[in-house]
Order: C-alpha cells, then sequence, then structure tokens
C-alpha cells in the first residue's frame, strides 16, 4: 500500500518534470546534489545497487529499494527504468516519509 502511494507520487513529481532517469543521468544528479531522494528498483544489478547505495552514502542522498523495473518506468513514462531520483526538495522528502520505514540497503 506505501509503496503504490509512494511510486503515485513519483508520478506526480514526473508530471511536473521533478525527476531524472537512467544511470548516468541519476549519478550526475546525485554529483550535483540536485537529487534529494533516489529510487532503485529491487530488479537491478548487484552492482548498479552498489553503485547507487556507494554514491548515495557519500554525497547524503536517502536512497531506497523499490519496485520493479517494469513498475518505475510506468510510473516514469517510460518502458523500463533500472533508476530514478526525485529533483525536488519537498517532493523528495514527502515520498521518503511516504515509505515510514522504507527497505533501504542491507
Amino acid at each position: 500500500m506505501k509503496e503504490e502511494q509512494a511510486l503515485s507520487l513519483l508520478g506526480m513529481a514526473t508530471k511536473a518534470g521533478k525527476t531524472v532517469s537512467g544511470e548516468d543521468t541519476v549519478l550526475q544528479s546525485i554529483r550535483s546534489g540536485t537529487a534529494y531522494v533516489v529510487i532503485v528498483s529491487r530488479e537491478a544489478s548487484e552492482r548498479s545497487k552498489k553503485t547507487f547505495k556507494d554514491k548515495c552514502t557519500y554525497y547524503g542522498v536517502p536512497c531506497v529499494l523499490l519496485g520493479s523495473k517494469e513498475e518505475l518506468g510506468r510510473h516514469l513514462g517510460k518502458i523500463s527504468r533500472t533508476v530514478a531520483a526525485i529533483t525536488d526538495e519537498g517532493l523528495g522528502r514527502s515520498f521518503y516519509k511516504l515509505l515510514e520505514d522504507p527497505k533501504g540497503f542491507e
């Protein structure tokens, strides 16, 4: 239920032009300080999960595992996506708080 609401919020952020997706674009967003929360698909490769976990930890950006590649893609208006970031502080905080106990990385 919470995940569905979070994915819906991701869709709203996308419609508002406040998301980026794709590995290179999200990494650039993390480095530049414009990513407020990073969402990685549960189906991402272990290498991708580690890359984003490490970058987000280093730059102090919350990072969560959420949904399948198809679910992320659908809410981003794309076919399939492995990773996305919300680039609006208010929407990013709302997204992260919505997942009261976000499933981060172990």
